[in-house]
């Protein structure tokens, strides 16, 4: 049996992909003991360097704190760089050359710039001309900088996302007498996003990781640097490692399994449209096309 996009495994097929199933598993179980036993001959095994973990001490006294930070952080910069980068992805798509042109040069200049560089002199910048204190400060320069650069990011993302559309959807909208704003929102953006999601989450999980680069540069409280802490306490810098990575696992798959959910709620909900009109609604809409003879159309007599 050949499908169209590609030929059935036949007898031999199925046999060299077995073979090479049982090859990867006794590689990966080979691998996975060999990580036991560099771990165990250097005591990273022992209980007394994980016991901490399931004591509540640990948890509420760096590692929670440190998430909700880290929370904090991400989810504010998300809230703002989210439509901010809307907002200039759309500029650069602008009628107007001087429009095009700033959002233009705004985007990539700040998309040009390491994120570490960018939270490092807006640390600097709140240190010198503003008021915020300095409990608050390391929290302003991460935010600042994760939403300077994934802005310009996103608004890449938008602009994609817009000009993979088929021209005959916004030629169709002007046709029928929409402006370009009318346009834009109505037609354009909702058939957009759903193309746009999977590069949205992605860039959302790159904030949620790079708050890390706040805690290590300028002493932000976040989830990592709270495990430096924690290390330093219990001695158990491996372990704290292992915990802290499975804890962004866990954050970063939920959120993109919760992007996934609402990728297929919007493709089922823009499948599920369209609506079926009965011969009220025709008859309502067109009295001389219902009730004619087999020869009458939509439009009256062919």
């Amino acid at each position: 049996m050949t499908s169209v996009l590609y030929d059935t495994p036949g007898p031999r097929a199925k046999r060299r992909n077995v073979l090479l199933s049982v090859v990867f598993l006794v590689l990966l179980a080979a691998l996975a003991w060999w990580i036991w036993s560099v771990l165990d001959d250097k005591n990273q095994l022992q209980w007394s360097l994980w016991q901490p973990f399931t004591t509540s001490q640990a948890w509420t006294t760096y590692l929670l704190p440190g998430l909700a930070n880290t929370l904090k952080a991400a989810a504010l910069a998300m809230v703002i760089a989210l439509p901010l980068g809307a907002v200039f992805g759309i500029a650069r798509l602008s009628d107007h050359r001087s429009v095009r042109m700033v959002a233009g040069v705004v985007v990539e200049f700040f998309r040009s710039i390491p994120v570490l560089l960018l939270m490092l002199f807006a640390n600097e910048l709140y240190s010198r001309y503003t008021q915020v204190t300095s409990d608050d400060r390391p929290m302003y320069a991460v935010i600042t900088g994760l939403v300077l650069y994934n802005a310009s990011v996103l608004a890449e993302v938008v602009r994609a996302g817009i000009l993979a559309l088929p021209k005959g959807q916004s030629e169709a909208a002007y046709a029928i007498g929409l402006r370009k704003g009318q346009t834009m929102s109505s037609i354009l953006l909702p058939q957009a996003v759903t193309a746009m999601l999977p590069a949205i989450v992605s860039q959302l999980v790159v904030i949620v990781k790079d708050t890390a680069l706040g805690g290590v540069m300028i002493g932000y409280a976040e989830l990592l640097s709270e495990r430096g802490t924690l290390a330093a306490n219990y001695a158990n810098v491996f372990a704290s490692f292992v915990v802290v990575a499975a804890i962004y696992v866990v954050l970063n798959f939920a959120l993109t399994s919760f992007a996934g959910w609402l990728e297929g709620r919007l493709r089922r909900s823009k499948r599920s449209t369209g609506a079926v009109l009965g011969a009220e609604d025709m008859e309502e809409m067109n009295p001389a096309g219902i009730g004619g003879t087999a020869g009458t159309g939509a439009g009256g007599t062919i």
